[in-house]
């Protein structure tokens, strides 16, 4: 570990960090009661765009952990932050939910079918094929390609469902143009965070269970990165990536002893 005088702000990924189906891991909650004791800043992070941040901490405090909504930070908001910088007060046509709708509402934008600046892909459990085929056509006519998220599936109770990244895969096989993706493992995602909680990179560490996103994005971001082995990634599986993480622990109940 670089050493807790030099980790100053914390990020970490929500599934398989924090929480495993909505249970909370065990020692999570003792992580988070800690790290609002120190007054550390922190977020949670996840590529999902589906939910508010106010929907996904009545989630987590249902599951036993206590983070302020104030502390969550999606895809969706990050696409937001990026849009709003790109072109302030621009236009979408969204494919998403109210996670989505809303961050892009916040940042001034507006929702339209006609002419927009960009067609805005995120995830929903119930993909339209009028408004996929939708979405084809504006892109054809222009429309600038953004989507939340590359994740190809997404996990339920009943096994894996499509998700952005499968989506976005069959608009840009219908349409030649590839999207802009801002969530994980782009180290805008990361970047987009710190600046939120106002940290710097050289003084951040970044957990997660993925070597392909939450661990990448964080060493391209130029911050400290820790790999769980509560999610979907092995201590073997970690090996045959040609990038390490900083640090492997067995979980976040692990690094409390390390903010002491």
């Amino acid at each position: 570990m670089t050493g807790r005088r030099e980790i100053k702000s914390w990020l970490m990924d929500m599934d398989g960090v924090l929480v495993h189906e909505e249970n909370a891991i065990p020692g999570a909650d003792r992580w988070i009661a800690r790290l609002r004791e120190l007054g550390l800043p922190f977020l949670v992070l996840t590529n999902n765009s589906t939910w508010t941040p106010r929907d996904l901490a009545a989630r987590l405090r249902a599951g036993g952990l206590e983070v302020p909504e104030s502390a969550i930070w999606t895809s969706a908001l990050a696409t937001a932050s990026f849009l709003e910088a790109q072109r302030p007060v621009g236009s979408a046509f969204v494919i998403g939910e109210s996670g989505l709708t809303t961050a892009l509402h916040d940042a001034g934008f507006t929702m339209t079918e006609r002419s927009p600046d960009y067609v805005v892909l995120g995830e929903t459990r119930t993909y339209s094929f009028e408004r996929i085929s939708r979405a084809i056509r504006l892109i054809l006519g222009g429309a600038r390609f953004i989507a939340t998220n590359p994740d190809p599936t997404g996990p339920t109770p009943e096994g894996p469902l499509p998700a952005t990244g499968s989506v976005a895969a069959l608009i840009s096989r219908a349409t030649g143009v590839e999207p802009y993706f801002v969530g994980k493992p782009n180290p805008l995602m990361m970047r987009s965070a710190l600046n939120a909680i106002d940290a710097h990179s050289e003084t951040a560490a970044m957990i997660g269970d993925r070597m392909d996103t939450d661990v990448i994005s964080g060493l391209e971001a130029g911050m400290h990165t820790v790999l769980v082995l509560t999610g979907s990634t092995s201590r073997e599986q970690a090996e045959r990536f040609p990038y390490r993480p900083s640090q492997i622990a067995d979980s976040i109940a692990d690094l409390v002893a390390e903010l002491d």
